[in-house]
């Protein structure tokens, strides 16, 4: 049974008990709304160890996903287990594996248990590996490769994956014909685009699609279903490639549902800030009431080493108007692979932008948080401020660091004396009730 059939069944699981309670909704709302698929729980059954897990959709809280992993040019597994640490004490709500360089299985099962949060992985990277230790060549993949990479996965206890599926021999062909500024940009979209058209055969994962739901269905795998032909260059956005993936993505979602598999769908990638709004409105009317997971969107392309906050505004504008899962991107995006202290940087600027939007989506319950650092902020209580801070730790530091006012009842060195609660103290004194 799958969280979805357990849903329809009208069966209350243990993990819809805790996000019911996480989220303070009614657990027999949520269990209506993931039997129709618009909240998602990922929650392999086959996980070894127990794990926090997250609900994912229209009336809860913006998640946000972090990406780690090694590359075929560095492979460090002690790197990246501190960088799952760090995605961990940052409140990371899940991860994603993206290893292709190293031994991925071993690499994967090892992040899987020091990062107790839902976890994601992209299987056709591990078909990539294999070939190219076995075959040294990404092209000598067979489409048991590809499905072998899925089911091993799903077995590790991989919680949900992201399956390359939209993209169809047809479609692949029209890649030289439509002149994108950046081409395509998804590491496994390029991949499975190479090898269709190397050997002139469907996408394993389409043709095979039967057999990748029996397989989900086993295990309880959540379909991440993948845009392979996201845009890479904002000049780019909205293209013919990216639409007529999306709309195979959008009956894809449907065969899902039937058999009782949860589903998710991946957006873009570069889109300008004034097409953000009307991507996830293009793609809700596809795909329809099911949640929305994008990368970014990156508003700009010229951002290098600052592409966690040209992309955070993206994101924030896209999760106001109903993505339900937020992936990061760091200050390494398309220059290397992150350091641990660049994973913290995403993350904290994508928390931003997540509770940001749910000052929009679900504003009474966002609106707390809000309303207590206001309280502490007019009161002068630091110890609060800070404990209220998205990051404590650096909030702390820069509070401290010219050595003055250490306590409770004093302004900081930004206005000093001048400070309006210093000034006109009586301000301090409204209620909470007053003040709104």
């Amino acid at each position: 049974m799958t969280q979805m059939t357990e849903a329809r069944a009208g069966r209350i699981t243990e993990q819809m008990k805790q996000v019911a309670q996480d989220e303070d909704v009614e657990t027999q709302w949520l269990a209506r709304r993931m039997a129709s698929g618009s909240i998602i729980i990922p929650s392999n059954d086959a996980r070894p160890q127990t794990i926090h897990n997250v609900g994912i959709g229209r009336g809860l809280k913006t998640k946000v996903n972090v990406n780690i992993g090694t590359s075929t040019l560095h492979d460090d597994l002690d790197e990246e287990i501190l960088k799952a640490h760090t995605a961990v004490k940052y409140h990371a709500d899940t991860i994603m594996d993206l290893s292709d360089g190293g031994d991925v299985g071993h690499i994967r099962r090892t992040l899987l248990a020091e990062a107790p949060i839902t976890f994601g992985t992209v299987p056709i990277y591990e078909a990539y590996n294999y070939a190219i230790k076995k075959y040294r060549s990404p092209m000598a993949l067979t489409e048991d490769d590809f499905l072998n990479a899925f089911e091993n996965n799903a077995r590790d206890g991989v919680d949900y994956t992201t399956i390359h599926c939209g993209i169809t021999k047809d479609i692949a062909r029209q890649i030289m014909d439509v002149k994108r500024h950046a081409g395509v940009v998804s590491k496994g979209g390029t991949i499975t685009a190479a090898w269709m058209l190397h050997h002139d055969k469907e996408n394993p994962y389409y043709s095979n699609y039967d057999y990748l739901m029996e397989v989900a269905a086993k295990y309880d795998v959540t379909f991440s279903l993948g845009d392979a032909l996201r845009p890479g260059s904002i000049l780019d956005s909205h293209d013919t490639l990216q639409v007529q993936e999306m709309i195979n993505v959008a009956k894809l979602t449907r065969r899902a549902h039937q058999k009782g598999i949860q589903v998710m769908v991946e957006g873009p990638g570069h889109v300008p800030l004034n097409e953000v709004a009307a991507n996830v409105r293009l793609a809700k009317s596809m795909i329809g009431d099911v949640p929305y997971y994008v990368l970014g969107p990156l508003v700009t392309d010229v951002a290098s080493g600052h592409d966690h906050i040209a992309s955070a505004i993206g994101a924030a504008v896209s999760a106001a108007e109903g993505v339900d899962l937020l992936c990061y991107l760091t200050p390494s995006e398309h220059l290397a692979l992150p350091d641990a202290a660049e994973v913290k940087d995403g993350l904290i600027a994508y928390r931003i932008a997540a509770h940001a939007a749910d000052l929009v989506k679900i504003r009474d319950k966002a609106i707390k948080w809000d309303m207590a650092m206001s309280q502490a902020r007019r009161t002068l209580d630091w110890e609060m401020q800070l404990a209220l801070s998205i990051d404590p730790e650096k909030a702390a530091r820069i509070h401290s660091r010219t050595g003055q006012h250490p306590g409770n009842n004093v302004p900081c060195t930004m206005c000093g004396g001048a400070c309006v609660y210093v000034m006109l103290p009586g301000q301090r004194a409204y209620s909470s009730e007053q003040a709104e």
